[in-house]
Parts: structure tokens; sequence; C-alpha cells
């Protein structure tokens, strides 16, 4: 019987009390944001702020639980953005959409940080059935700059062993989302998608724990995704929201792994879909698929969830539990 696990990518709105306090305490330039050595006021401020999303996924009935990412100013940049390797330049773009960040330019060899398993070690205290989250290394060394290694291949190379490193430092957690939607948005060439699922090897087998690739934004084009099948990772994500017939046709040609990871929930829209809806699109994605029955299926929202404002936010999260719990009943 498939096991439905309610969960998401990370990468939270803040609570609106900690919007404000970190603007009074932070400022708003450029040179404000992040850099790792926040002092004790802020400090705190991320502290309670933690505490707060974890409880409310907790509240929500969420099954795995993340640390929700809420220091990082740079989306799936900051473990680079805080890096005393890494120069932050000028604000771009994340992806097409309206939000931006500082492009981290590696100036120097990436050696350990410890700043992401810093956060892991607050969460693991708060909560059982944690869930890590990190960029995955194409999408990481896809937005960043490299002006150190000077060589795709050997930049590459090194996001995957400085974020292996990261990962080895983690506490016991019982997932890990490795993020990667720079494999829908800017896919790799070829060779470089043989190389991009090898660098994913590096990270997943750093960990002792159930590792899930989740790209979005869109479907994955058919070589990419299965050059990504040939990695050693329990399950790969899809985004419904975004393409679910791409995403179909990618697992009905080419099949998939024994788990999945599927984004039901909208992460940059305020309407709030019902249980009832993404239990559905869960049935629908089975039906329709030849593997009637995955190992797991992960519940989640097709994108991170800091793009909507905070009382959306925890409504979705009470859907996606709530999803997964009507399975259970009609089971």
């Amino acid at each position: 019987m498939t096991e439905r696990i309610a969960t998401t990518p990370g990468v939270f709105p803040l609570p609106d009390w900690a919007k404000d306090d970190c603007s009074d305490l932070k400022g708003h330039q450029k040179d404000d944001l992040i850099s790792g050595d926040e002092g004790p006021e802020l400090t705190a401020v991320y502290n309670e702020a933690r505490e707060e999303v974890v409880s409310v996924q907790q509240d929500a009935g969420l099954d795995r639980i993340v640390e929700g990412q809420l220091r990082w100013d740079d989306m799936l940049a900051h473990p680079l953005a805080v890096h005393d390797s890494v120069e932050t330049g000028g604000i771009v773009r994340y992806y097409d959409n309206n939000n931006f960040y500082r492009d981290p330019v590696v100036v120097d060899e990436l050696t350990f940080d410890g700043d992401v398993a810093a956060e892991l070690e607050a969460t693991t205290e708060l909560a059982d059935d944690v869930q890590a989250v990190l960029p995955g290394p194409y999408s990481l060394a896809d937005l960043a700059t490299d002006e150190y290694y000077n060589d795709n291949e050997e930049f590459l190379a090194a996001v995957a062993e400085f974020l292996a490193g990261e990962v080895d430092a983690f506490p016991e957690v019982e997932t890990l989302f490795l993020l990667e939607p720079s494999l829908v948005e800017n896919p790799p060439e070829d060779g470089e998608d043989a190389r991009a699922s090898e660098a994913i090897d590096v990270v997943g087998d750093a960990i002792d724990a159930e590792v899930v690739v989740q790209p979005y934004f869109g479907s994955l084009n058919e070589k990419v995704h299965a050059h990504l099948l040939d990695a050693d990772v329990d399950a790969v994500g899809y985004d419904l929201v975004s393409d679910h017939d791409g995403c179909l046709s990618n697992v009905n040609e080419y099949g998939t792994k024994d788990s999945v990871s599927l984004g039901l929930v909208n992460g940059q829209n305020t309407l709030v879909e019902s249980p009832e809806t993404v239990a559905e699109r869960v049935d629908w994605f089975e039906e329709n698929t030849p593997v009637n029955e995955f190992e797991t299926v992960y519940l989640t929202t097709n994108t991170e969830t800091f793009y909507l404002p905070y009382s959306k936010f925890e409504e979705k999260l009470t859907a996606l539990a709530e999803a997964a719990q009507l399975e259970e009943v009609t089971l």
C-alpha cells in the first residue's frame, strides 16, 4: 500500500511580526541582508520565528517538518551567499518571476561552512520527523557566478562536494529535499545532464535518509528526466501545477523511481486548494501512470512558499495535511 506523506519544499514566508522586526533590525539595503554573522537581537527573532513555523506545521498535521529557511534572504543561493569564499554581487532576477537575490560570486575554494546544519540542529530540538532542505548542486551552481574554478565541470563538482560536506554535518533527519528548478528553467546540455545527475549522487550519498530531487516551474525535458532517473535517489518530484501533462508524459515514457514527490498545491498563488482537490490530483496521477502503487507519494507545494501571504501559507499547509489524512480515512 502506498504511503502518502504531506510535506513541503521549505523556504517559507516570514511571519508578519518577524518581517517587521527584521526590517527594523536589518534595514533595506543589499549590505543589510544575512551574511551569516547576524547579532543576538536578529538571531532571537529568527529563533522565535523558527519555533512558530515548526508549530504551524505540527498543528497542520504535516508528516515532515522543515526548518523553514526563514534566514534565506537569497532563496536557494543562501548556502553560498553566507560563505567566506563568496562575495555577493549585484541583485539579479530569480528565474523569471518578480523576486531577486544577490549574485553569489565564488572567489576562493568552497570549504565547509556548517550554516544549514546549525539551523537543522535547532529544528531537531523542536520536532521529530525533520526534513532537510537544500538547493540541488546543479541549481546552486547555475544561480552562482564562478570566478575561481574557471571551468563549468569543475565548478559543478566543487559545489556538489561543498553541499555533501554540509550534509555530512546534519543531525539525523528523515528526508532530504534537493531543490532543482534550474533543471527545468536552464536545462543542462548534452554531457552536462549526466554530470548534473552525478553531482546529485555526490550530495545524496552523504546522508542516510530518503533523498528526493524536486524540480519545479514546469516539467523536465525528456533527456534530463532520463538522466535524473540514473541518479541514486529515492524519489523524483513532479510539478503538476505548472505542467501536469508534461510530467505525466515523462513518467509514462521513461518510468520513474519507486517513490515520487508531487507538487499539488500552488506555492505562488493565493487561491487555497481544498483537501479534496489535492487528494483528487494524487488519484489522477496514480490512475494515469503505469506504476499503480508507489512505495511513497510525497504531497507538497509545487514551489517554495515564500511568495505567499503568511495566512495563505498556513492554509495551504493544512490543505496538504488534510489531503493525506483523507486518503487514510478512505482506506
